[in-house]
């Protein structure tokens, strides 16, 4: 049985059937595809745990080819899906190999965010990997706008993303507990691509595929994903 709080008893499995105006989809996507490259590597004896999974897209998709995946997510309880809070997650110490946060840790305030880094540190066996992603307050339209206008272009509305910060202060936060292991960057937003992406996201995934492949340095694009290893 289900139970939704929060986002998904007002949108319902909005991950699960995903809206083509939706202006956030061909960014989604991109960050689909490399969680999609990072999980077919995984060994099935590998214990994974996806924090903040929603809907529990991945879980599912991935506990069908064999992986050991179950979910946490504080609005969200389903099979295989903990009802649970990442800042106390209440699972064992250094009991799992993967862990994944994807566009979570923005949504909680600034002095929470650590708490949550420490506990996913906590439950992660030395030199276990952490794949994280996160939205980037200093990306390039957003450096455009404070240039031009003195304001940054936040990742979302406050309410959503009370913790929007720019990927440095993550990566300071990070450092003591884990090392990079590879660092990639999604759509770096230049003012004409930023512009199709919110007019027609959908028609612009086929540019996405392009530009993040051939642009996309990580310190200018408006989402990074990070695989993290557990000092």
């Amino acid at each position: 049985m289900k139970n939704r709080t929060g986002e998904y008893a007002d949108k319902g499995d909005y991950h699960l059937d995903l809206d083509p105006s939706w202006p956030y989809l061909p960014v989604y996507l991109e960050k689909e595809r490399v969680v999609k490259a990072f999980l077919e590597k995984r060994e099935k004896t590998e214990k994974i745990i996806d924090l903040g999974c929603g809907e529990g897209y991945f879980v599912k998709l991935y506990r069908k080819s064999g992986l050991n995946i179950i979910g946490l997510d504080f609005n969200y309880k389903a099979e295989h899906v903990l009802q649970g809070d990442i800042r106390k997650t209440e699972q064992p110490d250094k009991h799992y190999d993967i862990a994944m946060s994807l566009d979570v840790i923005e949504h909680l305030e600034y002095e929470q965010q650590e708490k949550a880094i420490l506990e996913i540190a906590r439950i992660i066996k030395p030199g276990g990997i952490f794949l994280m992603s996160i939205p980037n307050l200093g990306h390039i339209a957003s450096r455009l706008s404070f240039l031009t206008t003195g304001k940054l272009l936040r990742t979302s509305s406050p309410d959503r993303h009370p913790g929007d910060r720019p990927i440095n202060e993550y990566l300071e936060m990070l450092n003591p507990y884990f090392k990079i292991k590879r660092r990639i960057g999604l759509f770096p937003t230049f003012p004409i691509i930023s512009f199709l992406t919110i007019w027609k996201p959908a028609r612009s995934v086929f540019l996405h595929k392009i530009y993040n492949r051939i642009l996309a340095y990580p310190n200018w694009c408006f989402l990074n994903i990070m695989e993290l290893e557990r000092r």
